[in-house]
């Protein structure tokens, strides 16, 4: 149990970012997994699609502090990789 006024006030507001972070995260993942699906349907525009919403997603979190950058920088890397192997497969 926090002590002080404050503590309880921060202990409130850590419950609350963390609920907002979870959530957030969790519509990156959601995103990130239709374009993988749009990628294995072999969907290559659906796929470049998701792509943009998913990176400007990711860049969203970023600002937010919600994900690191390097991991931002992971996710859209390994993402665009996939989708320009499809491109040129097609």
């Amino acid at each position: 149990m926090p002590t002080t006024h404050a503590a309880a006030k921060a202990q409130r507001k850590g419950v609350k970012q963390h609920a907002r972070n979870v959530t957030e995260k969790a519509g990156i993942a959601k995103i990130l997994k239709q374009a993988r699906k749009a990628l294995d349907a072999k969907k290559v525009d659906e796929a470049a699609k998701q792509g943009r919403v998913a990176i400007k997603a990711i860049d969203k979190a970023v600002a937010h502090g919600i994900i690191k950058k390097n991991t931002a920088g992971r996710l859209k890397s390994r993402l665009a990789k996939r989708i320009n192997a499809a491109n040129k497969a097609t």
